[in-house]
């Protein structure tokens, strides 16, 4: 059985050469809680973000690659010591200028007081090929954001702006979301069940078995619907 299972995932492996190829898969294939159940079992426990960090809509999808960004809450507009902070919104035009493609903006560091995201931040998002934004905080702009359909990933909506409030300190560094580590490049994937982060040194290994679990799981479904026990499905295939 454990020589079965080694070469489905070498047969899956060879089913993707690319980033493109391989989002196209989990867009096809993947879920969040199949993606956290493969990470749980190979021993990485603390990958999903917070609950409250939901899509705008139900049908929302998101994964690409991070692009992390570490914002501050400011209380003044002028008079510090830091030139940065004199800046209009610190780093943040540079960080949203600099997203690639399938590429997600996935901002925290502040209190959850204000937007962090908003309806023009998704227009040039979109327009460079970024695949959304994850922020924790809250989002706003909500028709405008709905209406091109950018995948965005918020504690809401909620209109108080940023600009006054805080800044972009710096980008495409390590950050960290309620315990839960977020280097660049590591893959980030979303629905309405939540949001999950795929390290780097795992992403090969954790979807290869997603894929094959997933695969699985169908057919489960189909025997349960034929008659099959839960106890004889889990038996048979060790997936519930």
């Amino acid at each position: 059985m454990e020589i079965e299972k080694k070469a489905a995932t070498q047969v899956i492996k060879k089913m993707w050469d690319s980033d493109d190829e391989l989002f196209h898969l989990v867009r096809k294939e993947l879920y969040t809680a199949v993606v956290g159940d493969i990470m749980d079992k190979l021993g990485y426990l603390n990958q999903f973000l917070p609950p409250q960090i939901k899509p705008l809509k139900q049908e929302m999808f998101i994964v690409g690659r991070a692009m992390p960004v570490l914002e501050a809450d400011v209380f003044s507009e002028n008079g510090t010591h830091n030139p940065l902070l004199n800046r209009p919104f610190g780093l943040m035009l540079d960080a949203l200028d600099d997203l690639k493609k399938n590429e997600i903006y996935i901002c925290t560091g502040v209190s959850p007081a204000y937007a962090l995201w908003g309806e023009l931040m998704s227009a040039r998002a979109q327009k460079l090929g970024a695949a959304g934004a994850v922020v924790d905080g809250y989002s706003r702009d909500t028709r405008g954001i709905l209406k091109m359909n950018f995948p965005t990933f918020s504690y809401g909506c909620y209109a108080k702006d940023q600009a006054p409030r805080g800044k972009v300190i710096d980008f495409r560094t390590a950050i960290e979301i309620k315990g839960v580590r977020i280097n660049p490049g590591d893959i980030v994937l979303g629905d309405i069940d939540g949001v999950c982060v795929i390290p780097g040194e795992a992403e090969e290994e954790v979807f290869c078995r997603a894929i094959e679990k997933a695969r699985g799981e169908k057919t489960v479904q189909q025997k349960i619907e034929e008659g099959m026990s839960a106890r004889e499905a889990y038996n048979s295939y060790g997936i519930m």
